[in-house]
């Protein structure tokens, strides 16, 4: 595989045409709006040259990684000779059938179809393609060019050589793929979306404060940043999306969102991307001032 299309120039599409780009593969980026690829490709130049300013990687090899890339916003132009298209559009199930069916007719018969979704199933979304055997879920994790984890899950009729390609192909990007099935919310957002509503819920009820359930968590069990402040930087609605996907896999109230999350995502209060989540991101993109509605 060496043409590879990536449908989303958001965070996580921008950073696995990044990635693809930076092994060798020539990446067709799709957006929807001219205007989203373009920040989308400053958002891999700056991460790029941050590479270049700690001599990970030397100018010449940031202008090839560049020049590895093409956008459209066609989505037919986009994913023409494609071998592998992974699609990073927004967490929706709805959104992704409409991608996968269009996809399936738009692809040649050989083209494998790969979808980053966190927690939606890759059964229901195979089902949508005449090529079930040939669609895998290939869950990056967020930076994508720093973290070394690919979730890779299998759909119900995913074959043994889609899984090993991918699996393959993974590893030459310099990730680490590990297998997972496939239900609701796989391993990852199985076991993390119940720990950060858990520590919305200790916040809630009035247990401890933001920056004091952060505290805990980062020097208590040695995890590099505490869950609020991870659940500002996934974004709040996603994690939203997450839990609902869980709790209606699943039926079981452990998964309920808790009642203070659904109220900021109502109020727009997203996180990192919005300027204000469980902190306030307004002068600095770093959790450094708890939000004034915590304090």
């Amino acid at each position: 595989m060496k043409n590879i299309a990536v449908i989303g120039s958001g965070t996580m599409g921008n950073g696995i045409a990044h990635v693809f780009a930076q092994n060798g593969y020539h990446v067709h980026l799709i957006d929807i709006s001219q205007d989203s690829l373009d920040k989308g490709l400053a958002t891999i130049g700056k991460n790029l040259d941050r590479m270049v300013a700690k001599e990970k990687i030397s100018a010449e090899e940031k202008q090839a990684t560049l020049n590895n890339i093409s956008t459209y916003t066609s989505l037919a132009q986009g994913v023409s000779n494609s071998d592998l298209v992974v699609e990073a559009a927004t967490e929706n199930m709805e959104v992704k059938l409409g991608i996968f069916k269009e996809l399936d007719t738009l692809c040649s018969a050989n083209t494998l179809l790969a979808t980053n979704t966190s927690s939606i199933s890759i059964t229901q979304i195979a089902a949508a393609t005449n090529r079930p055997d040939k669609v895998i879920g290939m869950h990056f994790m967020n930076p994508v060019p720093i973290m070394k984890l690919v979730e890779i899950i299998r759909g119900y009729n995913t074959s043994d050589a889609t899984t090993k390609a991918i699996m393959d192909l993974s590893v030459n990007l310099g990730k680490t793929p590990t297998e997972v099935n496939d239900y609701p919310g796989f391993v990852a957002n199985r076991i993390l979306m119940p720990m950060i509503n858990e520590a919305i819920e200790t916040l809630y009820n009035g247990v401890a404060g933001v920056h004091e359930i952060d505290t805990v968590m980062r020097l208590g069990m040695a995890h590099p940043m505490g869950p609020l402040q991870l659940a500002d930087f996934i974004g709040l609605d996603v994690c939203l999306s997450i839990l609902h996907v869980m709790y209606d896999g699943f039926k079981n109230p452990k998964y309920a969102p808790c009642p203070l999350l659904v109220n900021m995502v109502a109020a727009k209060k997203l996180g990192v991307k919005s300027g204000e989540g469980f902190y306030d991101y307004s002068v600095s993109r770093k959790a450094e001032k708890v939000s004034a509605q915590f304090v």
